[in-house]
């Protein structure tokens, strides 16, 4: 279990020192900070997560109350004791409904204030439990990484749980960066057929002339150039799921030798003299009217309705905002596990900025941005300016503006760390950018660029980028 840690605020420098002694000598591992300068204690809590904090209500620089609400701003789980020698009814009535947990009188005895301070550590014991786990709930509950607790979500996790056990086949329905690749995992995790992996494919990252060859396989000296054989997908997936991502952009050609395998069970692999039995489950996502492709000719009514068993809707963003608080907790631990980092935490009311923020890139879109801010923002506590300084506010998050001025509290920098910083920035900002235009896409994106794929790929793995957040779902 980490250390915990009191901040004690007081303007009384003899008292700030007799309560230190007091706790180090009865509270063994915990790590006691003081200050008589309340406005330095904002500047603490943002640096390192406070489990305590003692304050003062009658301070001349900044008062107990006030002090107290801006505390609260900047984590509104923070457990706080008020302190004073104007002990009253009112006051303490005060402090409680301004969002302190107790309130004690000086001069303090010191089984009463030991006994105090033992109860609200315990509180935040526990409330810091509570909220661990009610995220972990919420990542078990979401399966394959999808989180959230709002009514629409809840429904997609009771529909996916009643599909996954059976062999229907599936689409999943939903704007670009809903998560419907996730929908289509958990849907595989929770199946029969989980031990053996999923094979999925994006349709339209395939060149036309190659997608049978890719579906289905060939056998060497098919055509030229095929001087081996080539397992297909279906192949791959016997025994298995296939998920079939963007199904709206299969050729017309190809969706015949589709509907033939899907109601025949066996495919020929192209140069092969016979035809192989497959049992594979069909998942696909789409985020485009295929109704209207219908009606165009454009794509089989046939192939649709065979595919279309079931259809699972994936929300965006916009109609479970109510998660986003999840949801960017959720993408900080893995953000900073991926960076290696200490974990940060973001305030109420930077949670409060993002939660009215419009997301037309939806939940990737918020995955990426937390992503920048939890590698840009100096401090462990996490506010709106930083969230802001990174975004291009109010954009559509393709414009990253430049961290400068640092966040307010952070140290002066050196020139050279400014500018290791600086470039650190526009390079994470350059390839996030050159990712999401090409959709994933590392070849493509190394071209673009101008970088070999191999340089491109050794700056993604020091950013911690990864190109499967860029891709299509």
């Amino acid at each position: 279990m980490p250390q915990e840690r009191i901040l004690i605020v007081d303007d009384e420098v003899d008292m700030l020192e007799g309560m230190q002694r007091i706790f180090k000598q009865h509270l063994g591992e915990v790590e006691v900070t003081t200050t008589s300068r309340p406005r330095q204690a904002l500047r603490l809590v943002r640096q390192v997560p406070v489990d305590l904090v003692l304050l003062d209500i009658r301070m001349p620089e900044v008062d107990g109350f006030e002090l107290l609400e801006s505390l609260r701003k900047e984590d509104p789980w923070l457990t706080v004791i008020m302190m004073t020698a104007y002990g009253s009814i009112e006051i303490a009535v005060e402090a409680m409904q301004r969002g302190a947990y107790d309130f004690i009188t000086k001069p303090f005895h010191k089984d009463s204030l030991l006994r105090a301070v033992r109860k609200g550590l315990e509180r935040n014991r526990l409330i810091r439990e509570n909220r661990h786990l009610r995220l972990k709930v919420a990542d078990t509950t979401g399966f394959e990484g999808l989180v959230g607790q709002s009514p629409p979500m809840r429904r997609l996790f009771e529909q996916i749980q009643a599909i996954a056990p059976t062999d229907y086949a599936v689409i999943i329905r939903g704007e670009s960066g809903t998560g419907k690749e996730l929908a289509a995992r958990a849907i595989h995790g929770l199946s029969k057929r989980a031990q053996r992996p999923l094979v999925a494919v994006s349709c339209p990252s395939i060149p036309e002339h190659l997608l049978e060859s890719e579906f289905f396989g060939h056998r060497r000296g098919a055509f030229t150039g095929a001087d081996r054989d080539h397992i297909g997908l279906f192949e791959a997936a016997h025994g298995s799921s296939l998920f079939l991502d963007e199904i709206g952009d299969i050729p017309v050609a190809l969706q015949i030798k589709l509907l033939r395998a899907l109601q025949e069970q066996e495919i020929k692999p192209l140069g092969a003299a016979k035809n192989l039995k497959v049992d594979v489950r069909i998942l696909s996502s789409t985020n485009q009217n295929i109704e209207a492709k219908i009606r165009d000719r454009s794509f089989r009514d046939d192939l649709y309705y065979r595919l279309n068993v079931v259809t699972l809707q994936t929300p965006a963003l916009a109609a479970i905002r109510e998660d986003i608080p999840l949801l960017v907790n959720h993408f900080s631990r893995l953000a900073c596990s991926e960076l290696g980092l200490a974990p940060k935490r973001f305030t109420a009311e930077a949670l409060e900025a993002l939660m009215q923020r419009p997301w037309p890139g939806n939940v990737r879109e918020l995955q990426n941005l937390v992503r920048r801010v939890v590698m840009f923002s100096p401090e462990s506590m996490i506010r709106t300016a930083e969230v802001r300084a990174v975004e291009g506010f109010g954009g559509n998050g393709a414009e990253v503006l430049p961290l400068w001025p640092p966040g307010i509290g952070a140290e002066q920098e050196s020139y050279n760390q400014a500018k290791e910083r600086l470039v650190q920035q526009f390079t994470f900002n350059y390839v996030s950018n050159l990712l999401e235009k090409t959709g994933g896409n590392v070849s493509k994106s190394a071209e673009l660029s101008g970088l070999g794929r191999a340089s491109l790929q050794k700056i993604m793995r020091r950013l911690g980028i990864k190109s499967d957040s860029y891709r299509g779902d």
